[in-house]
Protein backbone atom coordinates (compact mmCIF):
# COMPACT_ATOMS: atom_id res chain seq x y z
CA UNK A 1 0.00 0.00 0.00
CA UNK A 2 1.47 3.23 -0.93
CA UNK A 3 2.29 5.79 1.94
CA UNK A 4 -0.55 8.36 0.38
CA UNK A 5 -3.18 5.18 0.26
CA UNK A 6 -2.15 4.72 4.10
CA UNK A 7 -2.50 7.84 4.67
CA UNK A 8 -6.16 8.34 3.63
CA UNK A 9 -7.27 5.09 5.39
CA UNK A 10 -6.03 6.50 8.57
CA UNK A 11 -8.19 10.25 7.90
CA UNK A 12 -10.95 7.64 7.33
CA UNK A 13 -10.53 5.64 10.39
CA UNK A 14 -9.99 8.59 12.35
CA UNK A 15 -13.20 9.84 11.06
CA UNK A 16 -15.36 6.97 11.71
CA UNK A 17 -13.98 7.21 15.47
CA UNK A 18 -14.92 10.44 15.42
CA UNK A 19 -18.56 9.94 14.60
CA UNK A 20 -18.70 7.30 16.84
CA UNK A 21 -17.52 9.16 20.05
CA UNK A 22 -20.00 12.20 18.65
CA UNK A 23 -23.15 9.52 18.23
CA UNK A 24 -22.46 8.36 21.91
CA UNK A 25 -22.15 11.63 23.77
CA UNK A 26 -25.55 12.78 21.46
CA UNK A 27 -27.08 9.30 23.15
CA UNK A 28 -25.88 10.36 26.58
CA UNK A 29 -27.15 13.87 26.26
CA UNK A 30 -30.42 12.51 25.41
CA UNK A 31 -30.51 9.83 27.38
CA UNK A 32 -31.87 6.40 26.73
CA UNK A 33 -35.64 6.17 26.52
CA UNK A 34 -38.25 3.73 27.21
CA UNK A 35 -41.65 3.27 25.67
CA UNK A 36 -43.03 0.94 28.21
CA UNK A 37 -41.73 -0.20 31.49
CA UNK A 38 -44.85 -1.28 33.51
CA UNK A 39 -46.54 -0.10 36.80
CA UNK A 40 -45.22 3.05 38.11
CA UNK A 41 -43.49 2.25 41.66
CA UNK A 42 -44.94 4.12 44.23
CA UNK A 43 -44.57 7.77 44.86
CA UNK A 44 -46.05 9.33 48.56
CA UNK A 45 -43.57 12.52 49.26
CA UNK A 46 -44.53 15.66 51.36
CA UNK A 47 -44.59 18.78 48.98
CA UNK A 48 -42.67 21.95 50.61
CA UNK A 49 -45.81 23.03 51.97
CA UNK A 50 -45.99 19.89 53.76
CA UNK A 51 -48.84 18.18 52.32
CA UNK A 52 -48.56 14.67 51.35
CA UNK A 53 -48.80 14.18 47.52
CA UNK A 54 -49.19 10.78 46.08
CA UNK A 55 -49.33 9.76 42.46
CA UNK A 56 -51.79 7.27 43.15
CA UNK A 57 -54.51 10.13 43.39
CA UNK A 58 -53.25 11.28 39.89
CA UNK A 59 -54.87 7.89 38.30
CA UNK A 60 -57.26 8.85 35.18
CA UNK A 61 -54.62 11.40 34.23
CA UNK A 62 -51.24 12.04 32.71
CA UNK A 63 -48.28 12.67 34.88
CA UNK A 64 -44.69 13.67 34.32
CA UNK A 65 -42.42 12.69 37.60
CA UNK A 66 -39.38 14.48 36.83
CA UNK A 67 -36.30 13.72 39.43
CA UNK A 68 -34.00 16.83 39.63
CA UNK A 69 -31.38 18.42 42.32
CA UNK A 70 -30.71 21.95 42.45
CA UNK A 71 -27.03 21.55 41.96
CA UNK A 72 -27.43 19.84 38.27
CA UNK A 73 -26.69 22.08 35.87
CA UNK A 74 -29.07 19.93 33.49
CA UNK A 75 -31.52 19.90 35.62
CA UNK A 76 -31.36 23.98 35.81
CA UNK A 77 -31.01 24.05 31.69
CA UNK A 78 -34.58 21.90 31.53
CA UNK A 79 -36.58 24.00 33.77
CA UNK A 80 -37.73 26.45 31.28
CA UNK A 81 -39.43 23.95 29.16
CA UNK A 82 -41.04 22.29 32.63
CA UNK A 83 -42.36 25.38 33.08
CA UNK A 84 -43.97 26.11 30.07
CA UNK A 85 -45.51 22.92 29.81
CA UNK A 86 -47.12 22.80 32.93
CA UNK A 87 -48.60 26.61 32.26
CA UNK A 88 -50.02 25.00 28.97
CA UNK A 89 -51.28 21.94 30.13
CA UNK A 90 -52.85 23.62 33.72
CA UNK A 91 -56.20 22.31 33.25
CA UNK A 92 -55.94 19.36 31.42
CA UNK A 93 -55.42 15.79 32.48
CA UNK A 94 -51.93 16.46 33.37
CA UNK A 95 -49.84 17.04 36.58
CA UNK A 96 -46.07 17.53 36.97
CA UNK A 97 -44.49 16.37 39.75
CA UNK A 98 -40.39 18.01 40.44
CA UNK A 99 -38.92 15.52 42.95
CA UNK A 100 -35.73 17.01 44.43
CA UNK A 101 -33.18 14.48 44.92
CA UNK A 102 -29.92 15.23 47.40
CA UNK A 103 -30.63 19.32 47.43
CA UNK A 104 -30.22 20.31 50.77
CA UNK A 105 -33.64 21.03 53.09
CA UNK A 106 -36.97 21.88 51.98
CA UNK A 107 -36.01 25.53 52.68
CA UNK A 108 -33.01 25.53 50.32
CA UNK A 109 -35.51 23.85 47.91
CA UNK A 110 -38.23 25.89 48.22
CA UNK A 111 -36.38 29.28 47.56
CA UNK A 112 -34.84 27.53 44.25
CA UNK A 113 -38.39 26.13 43.14
CA UNK A 114 -39.66 30.22 43.81
CA UNK A 115 -36.67 31.74 41.65
CA UNK A 116 -37.19 29.56 38.96
CA UNK A 117 -41.20 29.80 38.68
CA UNK A 118 -42.05 25.85 39.63
CA UNK A 119 -45.45 26.23 40.17
CA UNK A 120 -45.77 22.59 40.14
CA UNK A 121 -45.85 20.53 42.90
CA UNK A 122 -42.18 20.17 44.63
CA UNK A 123 -41.23 17.20 46.13
CA UNK A 124 -38.41 16.26 48.48
CA UNK A 125 -36.76 12.91 48.18
CA UNK A 126 -34.37 11.46 50.77
CA UNK A 127 -32.94 9.35 48.50
CA UNK A 128 -35.42 6.60 49.16
CA UNK A 129 -37.82 7.04 46.44
CA UNK A 130 -35.64 8.13 43.92
CA UNK A 131 -34.22 4.30 45.15
CA UNK A 132 -37.24 2.52 43.90
CA UNK A 133 -37.84 4.59 40.87
CA UNK A 134 -34.40 3.22 39.70
CA UNK A 135 -33.03 6.94 39.12
CA UNK A 136 -29.53 6.36 38.31
CA UNK A 137 -28.81 10.06 36.90
CA UNK A 138 -30.19 13.34 36.99
CA UNK A 139 -32.07 15.02 35.78
CA UNK A 140 -34.66 11.61 34.77
CA UNK A 141 -37.99 12.17 33.70
CA UNK A 142 -40.83 9.34 33.51
CA UNK A 143 -44.13 9.89 31.85
CA UNK A 144 -46.91 7.67 33.53
CA UNK A 145 -50.33 6.74 31.39
CA UNK A 146 -53.82 7.72 33.01
CA UNK A 147 -53.84 3.77 34.25
CA UNK A 148 -50.58 4.07 36.31
CA UNK A 149 -47.46 2.73 33.64
CA UNK A 150 -44.13 4.15 32.88
CA UNK A 151 -45.03 5.14 28.84
CA UNK A 152 -42.01 7.16 28.68
CA UNK A 153 -38.26 8.05 30.82
CA UNK A 154 -35.28 10.15 29.98
CA UNK A 155 -32.14 10.57 31.57
CA UNK A 156 -30.40 14.06 30.78
CA UNK A 157 -31.97 17.10 30.07
CA UNK A 158 -35.67 16.79 28.68
CA UNK A 159 -36.90 18.96 25.97
CA UNK A 160 -40.63 20.52 25.73
CA UNK A 161 -40.76 19.11 22.53
CA UNK A 162 -40.03 15.68 23.77
CA UNK A 163 -42.85 16.01 26.86
CA UNK A 164 -45.51 17.57 24.30
CA UNK A 165 -44.77 14.51 21.22
CA UNK A 166 -45.03 11.94 25.01
CA UNK A 167 -48.03 13.75 26.54
CA UNK A 168 -50.19 13.82 23.15
CA UNK A 169 -50.00 10.48 23.52
CA UNK A 170 -51.02 9.36 26.80
CA UNK A 171 -52.86 12.49 27.65
CA UNK A 172 -56.89 11.72 27.44
CA UNK A 173 -58.66 13.83 25.41
CA UNK A 174 -62.15 14.09 27.89
CA UNK A 175 -62.18 17.05 30.05
CA UNK A 176 -62.66 16.69 33.44
CA UNK A 177 -60.04 13.89 34.70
Amino acid sequence: MSKKAARALQWALLAIVAVVAAERVVSQHEGPAVKSAGAAPSLALSDLGGRKVDLATYRGKAVAVNFWATWCPPCRAELPDLVEVRKEHAGDCFELLGVAVNSGGADQVAAFAKEHGMTYPVLVDDGLVSDAWKVESLPTTFIIDPKGNISFSTTGAVTRAQLEKQLKIVMPLRAGC
